[in-house]
């Protein structure tokens, strides 16, 4: 966060509350929505926001082992966000996943869904209610669809003036679906790392983008307790293409056919079958 946006919305709320804008407000979650819309209409982050938990929030940074495990049980019950692999008619792989969770934990979910589709002749990504998540696990999903060291975005951190690459990973368990079309299915709702994700295969022609332009959020947050039942999410980075040195952040991504995002995994098929088919031709 630049520091003088964080002036003008430390302003802005000052502002609110000398005019009395939040004195009759009670209920927790409304107040928490009320600071997140005033906040965002400052700096136009969708990263940012105030969040409310009926639990008083603990003043410690990191979670416990306890957290940690409660968390691991919840991925595992969810299967790490990924709700459907399947082979669709014309040996099309379809996966859709509505989440990048932690790659250390989840590593094996991914090696299986990729390991599933791997004679697939097309790929489909549905992403159209992914919220996003983990940088790494962005990292690790496009790795599978690349065969030489790809640099696929930068991560830009203010605070400490730093840079880090990422780029595709060396080595992956199972084989490389390099050969295939890629399509990624995005609606209003995909954001953040699922953002990222059709970002940098975009960005490298890896992929065609079907359906609605993206949320918009293309900076890292962190979480900060400042009172006993309200956290915000602070952005501390941004993600950059390494060569133009944009992002999606307010804008999105824009996809190459763009349709209503109920409509983009028939139109992602027929364009799957036509690649499948002019690839047989030649």
């Amino acid at each position: 966060m630049e520091p003088k946006t964080a002036q003008q919305m430390a302003d802005a709320l000052e502002a609110h509350e000398s005019k009395g804008d939040y004195d009759a407000i009670s209920d927790g979650d409304v107040f928490a929505a009320r600071l997140t819309s005033d906040l965002q209409e400052v700096s136009h982050d969708r990263h940012l926001r105030v969040d409310f938990s009926p639990f008083k929030m603990p003043s410690r940074a990191e979670p416990t082992p306890e957290d940690e495990a409660r968390f691991h049980h919840q991925m595992e019950h969810d299967n790490c966000a990924f709700d459907k692999v399947e082979i669709l008619p014309n040996n099309i792989g379809y996966i859709k996943f509505d989440g990048f969770m932690d790659a250390a934990f989840c590593g094996p979910t991914v090696v299986a869904a990729m390991g599933f589709v791997a004679h697939a002749d097309a790929i489909i990504f549905d992403l159209r209610e992914n919220g996003g998540g983990q940088p790494a696990m962005v990292t690790l999903i496009a790795s599978y669809l690349f065969d030489q060291p790809t640099h696929l975005i930068d991560i830009y951190n203010r605070k400490d003036d730093s840079n880090t690459q990422n780029w595709t990973l060396p080595y992956l368990p199972g084989a490389r679906l390099n050969k295939q079309p890629v399509f990624v299915l995005t609606s209003k709702r995909t954001f953040s790392g699922a953002e990222e994700f059709a970002f940098d295969l975009k960005n490298q022609k890896r992929a065609t983008i079907v359906g609605e332009t993206t949320g918009g959020g293309a900076h890292p947050v962190s979480g900060h307790t400042v009172a006993d039942y309200f956290v915000v999410d602070v952005p501390f980075a941004k993600s950059l293409d390494p060569v133009t040195k944009t992002n999606w952040e307010g804008t999105g991504v824009e996809p190459d056919v763009k349709v209503p995002a109920a409509e983009a995994l028939a139109t992602a098929e027929k364009l799957a079958i036509e690649s499948i088919q002019t690839k047989k031709d030649r």
